[in-house]
């Protein structure tokens, strides 16, 4: 149960004076969710700020620098009646003349507002036109009791459609009121160290800033707020990790046979790193305790098959053995490359996702509750409370950082003692793997198999779009296949990037039927469909959005060109590249831009021309992912920590990982009187997970 000194944090936005019903729906797309709370709205942190302490007169007043400045209010010039042109109201200062530039707005509030022969202050920012300084739309207007109350620093948040800048102030500030004083959660020396504000003084800081520095990531304020959740995360991780040890485990060994047989049938001999990475999960399977390991490997490095290799060990003991993708698209991959192999050495496999209904459903489960079954690929479908196994001894979660700490702690759940292996092809730079892992046991597939080919990968600006298509048609001539993505599903009027159905419709006036289309709103058959005519090499162009990105196999695909592709992060362009260079063809790998280009997009695309090697394109996408960047480099998928980010707080994981452990070996259970604030802020951050695994005991 949620401590009631909480309840007014997550109570709905709307208990905050001001917001009805009408304004939640754009702070529901504000906030990323669709009934937001109070907390959602404090953990909303600012993009930006204003410095309101700048105060020069009309003349020294920097062109498209944010000012407040004192004028006197000379007269006003309105449109005439049906002229669509703006409102112009003549201040000046000592030093010269400035107009105040209103579009769409009543003459007399604007004359309320700005009463000719008084002073006002005015925040904005002077612009330049036809030689004259002018306001358009000022911030503020202020009179001098207004003035008094203008908070000298101000910050800024992104917006949405529906919100001004004012509506979210004032929300912030009732949000603030109900802020309750909470006991402290970190420990003493490093509250101290870090010369850190309590919790509610750091969360007015940071929205009621005094200085620039209260609201930086940097700044001290930010910084307490950010090893707060990054402590409350180390805290869920050791919690977990010391209940698996405390539950212990069941080893499971097997002769090998199955593998054996399952290795007979490989077109190709495993890598070494495949070899390592195998013994280390057999070793940790026949132990006695739980495995709870890591397998990152790029793009292409063969994770599948060694997930296979294991499970084969599972069940050959007598045991099942479960593998759960995000999406459909990928189990059904997963299950392309098992099926064969599976059947090779005689393992019945099954696939279960949302599709499969009645009979068919029913069957698999029989299966799953009689043993019949070895071997499970599917979607969430797999931690549904009807999916009951006979005996689960190894579970694979693919792609996890898509999945929660929840859905992983049901999926292993599902057996007694049951072992556990997530896997990634976004290899995550050490530092992330800390952060989101703490210290879990980790293996890494740094070589490809054998044969695989280099892709020459080339930026390309968008201006020679006609000299692309001509390419790709060349390219078809000669029996390729081209993956062609877009950012984007339909054209809208708010953005002119590419769209996958207006990309599809210009293609196929060149290329005919040998054009599909495949994105995220198409139903699981429809994409299918769409996906086997590629397969089979009857489409010859695949028109996608990022669906593809993972688990699509298409040996024969040889193009991948990407769309805008300063709009993608750096490890999402990589695993769309990893898409080609799949089979023994040379490949290409085309990233059209527009420009101009910013300096980070530049660095992105020449990092992608200069290497393959996924790991070290993820520290540069670390390295690389600035919080002012709106371009979308933040890491596909992973956890969204709301408050902390890793290239300015990744320092401080180290620290809360050390504290978390303390804190865990000193008081297992959380219940003595030194960690009453810890409790409070699990819940906080929504740790609940943890917070039940507790209670569970």
């Amino acid at each position: 149960m949620r401590p009631a000194l909480l309840d007014p944090l997550f109570a709905p936005l709307t208990s905050l004076a001001g917001i009805g019903p009408k304004m939640m729906k754009p702070f529901g797309r504000l906030l990323g969710r669709e009934a937001p709370r109070v907390i959602d709205l404090l953990f909303h942190m600012p993009s930006g700020l204003v410095d309101r302490r700048a105060r020069p007169t009309i003349a020294e007043a920097a062109p498209d620098t944010d000012v407040t400045i004192e004028v006197r209010v000379d007269g006003h010039q309105a449109p005439p009646p049906g002229r669509r042109a703006p409102h112009r109201t003549y201040v000046s200062d000592a030093s010269g003349d400035l107009q105040v530039v209103h579009f769409n707005i009543e003459r007399a509030r604007i004359e309320r507002l700005l009463p000719e022969g008084e002073t006002r202050w005015l925040c904005g920012r002077i612009t330049l036109y036809d030689g004259m300084r002018q306001m358009t739309h000022p911030d503020r207007i202020l009179d001098a009791a207004g003035l008094a109350k203008l908070s000298p620093v101000e910050t800024v948040y992104p917006l949405v459609e529906g919100l001004a800048a004012g509506h979210v102030r004032r929300a912030m500030e009732a949000a603030l009121a109900r802020v309750p004083e909470m006991p402290e959660e970190i420990p003493p020396d490093l509250l101290g160290a870090g010369d850190w504000p309590s919790f509610r003084d750091a969360l007015i800081r940071v929205h009621q800033p005094q200085t620039p520095a209260d609201a930086q990531p940097t700044g001290r304020a930010w910084t307490r707020l950010a090893f707060d959740e990054l402590y409350a995360h180390q805290v869920t991780l050791a919690l977990v990790r010391a209940r698996q040890v405390k539950a212990g485990g069941r080893a499971t060994r097997s002769p090998g046979d199955l593998a054996q047989k399952i290795r007979a049938a490989l077109p190709f001999q495993l890598t070494g790193a495949q070899e390592t990475a195998l013994a280390a999960i057999r070793g940790d399977m026949e132990a006695d305790t739980r495995m709870l390991r890591l397998l990152q490997g790029d793009v292409g490095s063969g994770k599948t098959v060694v997930a296979l290799l294991a499970a084969a060990g599972a069940i050959e003991a007598g045991r099942q053995a479960a593998l759960m993708a995000p999406t459909e698209i990928l189990a059904r991959q997963h299950l392309e490359t098992i099926a064969p192999l599976a059947a090779a050495a005689g393992i019945e496999v099954a696939l279960l996702t949302g599709r499969e209904k009645g009979r068919t459903r029913a069957a698999i489960l029989d299966g799953l509750q009689e043993g019949r079954i070895g071997l499970v690929v599917g979607t969430h479908a797999l931690i549904q409370d009807d999916v009951v196994f006979a005996d689960l001894a190894f579970a694979v979660v693919d792609e996890q950082h898509r999945f929660g700490v929840e859905q992983r702690l049901t999926f292993s759940r599902k057996g007694q003692a049951v072992d556990m292996l997530l896997m990634t092809a976004t290899p995550i730079p050490r530092t992330l793997v800390l952060t989101l892992f703490g210290d879990m046991d980790s293996s890494e597939l740094r070589e490809k198999p054998p044969g695989r080919l280099p892709v020459d990968t080339r930026s390309v600006s968008l201006e020679r779009l006609g000299e692309v298509v001509a390419a790709v048609g060349r390219a078809l001539a000669q029996g390729a296949q081209c993956y062609w993505i877009c950012p984007l599903v339909e054209e809208t009027d708010t953005s002119d990037l590419a769209a996958a159905t207006e990309r599809a419709d210009d293609l196929r006036a060149y290329f005919g039927d040998a054009v599909e289309l495949v994105h995220g709103r198409l139903t699981g058959a429809e994409k299918d469909a769409a996906m086997a005519r590629f397969a089979s090499g009857q489409a010859r162009i695949l028109v996608a959005t990022t669906v593809v990105e993972v688990g699509v196999n298409v040996p024969n695909a040889t193009i991948m060109v990407i769309e805008h592709a300063e709009r993608f992060g750096l490890a999402q362009l990589h695993q769309l590249r990893g898409r080609v260079g799949r089979g023994d063809k040379p490949s290409t790998c085309l990233l059209l831009f527009r420009t101009p280009l910013s300096e980070i997009a530049k660095s992105r695309l020449a990092i992608l021309r200069e290497t393959e090697d996924g790991f070290r394109i993820a520290e540069e996408d670390l390295r690389l992912r600035g919080e002012g960047d709106v371009l979308g480099t933040r890491q596909s998928g992973f956890p969204g920590f709301k408050i902390a980010r890793m290239d300015v707080h990744g320092e401080l994981v180290p620290q809360a990982r050390d504290a978390a452990a303390a804190t865990i070996a000193a008081d297992p259970e959380l219940a003595g009187e030194t960690t009453k604030g810890l409790r409070l802020h699990m819940y906080l951050h929504e740790r609940d997970a943890a917070m039940r695994l507790l209670s569970a005991g």
